[in-house]
């Protein structure tokens, strides 16, 4: 047996070896590990929600997804992060067609695929399986371009397996002792992977007796910023609102941007917000702007008082371009019509309300650990998922939530616009 973990396999540039990247085993092999390690995103975009059939079947293709990923070559590898960066984000430039260069989205879906190709690619330049495990369980803290949602243990989030750090380590070793061990001796992986199983994988975190309730309004992207709809946006949030009420919820929590506005400029809207909120607590998502800068906010109105909690972490490529100044002025001019980057909180808010206290978090921050500083008890989480529907995005963005509320014993009430708005716990 090799002991010599950082033993390098030094690529070739032969036309021979060329050719191994385009065999048709070596594709399916690469493809076949994507489906695995994709497959529980999936199953629940296509409305399985067993919950035992969901944790075996994941906890099966997360065994044998991540196996392939320890034992095969890396010319599989190099397709393996091609499939899964296709299969997992082939959504990330749908947003080019609010922008008019729509035809840049297939550009973008294969600039995506082979990135992760590459990172993959390189893993495999690593023949020991051990070191792979090593380097899968650093992944998570890889944040290209401060793009975080490639996380490998998410795969797990709906298994036997639990997700914590030291989990997916165990789990990790348990594949990679099956994959060095003669066939006589592999038994032995059953003990670090038993080591890694959750037995509490379907329990979830007390609810308040808060009676809240989450709008799942469904605006098209095309139509949120158009100001011939402004008037029916705000009436019908308003009629949110009061059915709300009658309804006896606590609080209701809006969606991302749903008042498309600035809204702190907005005096006489404002006004009938807080009059309302003396009948309920309001969350709603708007812009807001401090006479300079423009921010992506929540604003929260309790018993007539106003709160405004501003966005901390922004969206890569689209609240801001995480490139050198004039690189980003120039794509923000040429591909946003010279939009520029949103500005941003110091630090995450914990808002104390009547009902409660609560971590804001806006959209995509939800899905990083920075938000989660102290382990909050509990967050509202608005998005605005029309940017990406209809695809796989929300139901991604889900598990990503699911994962991050396991991780830090935090109920996440989600309210989302062409998205999956609910309570994960």
């Amino acid at each position: 047996m090799d002991i010599n973990i950082f033993k390098i396999e030094k690529p070739t540039w032969s036309k021979a070896a060329f050719k191994d990247y385009l065999q048709l085993r070596t594709i399916a092999t690469g493809l076949l590990s994507a489906l695995l390690l994709s497959l529980f995103i999936y199953l629940d975009y296509f409305g399985l929600h067993h919950e035992i059939a969901v944790a075996v079947l994941t906890s099966l293709s997360a065994l044998a997804g991540f196996y392939l990923l320890l034992t095969q070559k890396r010319a599989a590898l190099f397709w393996s992060g091609f499939f899964i960066g296709l299969l997992w984000f082939y959504w990330i430039g749908f947003s080019f067609r609010y922008y008019g260069v729509g035809y840049l989205i297939p550009l973008m879906v294969l600039f995506v695929a082979f990135a992760y190709g590459l990172f993959f690619w390189i893993i495999g330049l690593f023949t020991h399986p051990l070191m792979r495990a090593l380097l899968l369980l650093g992944f998570s803290y890889f944040h290209p371009m401060g793009f975080n949602w490639f996380i490998p243990e998410v795969t797990l989030v709906h298994s036997f397996f639990g997700i914590a750090k030291w989990q997916f380590a165990l789990f990790l070793l348990g594949l990679t002792v099956a994959a060095l061990l003669p066939a006589k001796y592999k038994i032995a992986a059953i003990l670090p992977l038993a080591l890694a199983i959750n037995p509490a994988f379907d329990t979830h975190l007390p609810l308040p007796k808060t009676k809240i309730m989450l709008t799942d309004s469904d605006v098209d992207q095309a139509k949120k910023w158009d100001e011939a709809y402004l008037p029916e946006t705000v009436n019908n949030n308003i009629a949110d609102i009061l059915d709300a009420v009658n309804e006896g919820y606590d609080m209701v929590i809006l969606d991302e941007s749903v008042f498309p506005m600035f809204l702190n400029t907005d005096i006489n809207l404002t006004k009938q917000l807080q009059d309302l909120s003396k009948d309920i607590v309001i969350v709603a998502g708007a812009l807001y702007s401090d006479g300079k800068n423009a921010y992506n906010s929540t604003y929260y109105f309790d018993h007539g008082k106003v709160y405004i909690a501003n966005k901390v972490v922004l969206v890569p490529f689209g609240e801001e371009i995480p490139l050198p100044k004039f690189i980003a002025k120039w794509i923000n001019d040429t591909f946003y019509n010279g939009a520029e980057d949103y500005h941003t909180a110091k630090k995450p808010v914990d808002l104390k309300l009547s009902v409660g206290t609560f971590r804001n978090a806006i959209c995509y921050e939800a899905t990083r650990d920075e938000l989660f500083e102290g382990n909050p008890k509990q967050m509202i989480a608005i998005s605005n998922n029309a940017w990406f529907t209809p695809s796989i995005e929300p139901t991604l963005q889900k598990a990503l939530l699911e994962y991050f509320s396991k991780k830090y014993g935090t109920v996440i009430y989600h309210s989302a616009n062409k998205g999956i708005s609910t309570v994960i716990h």
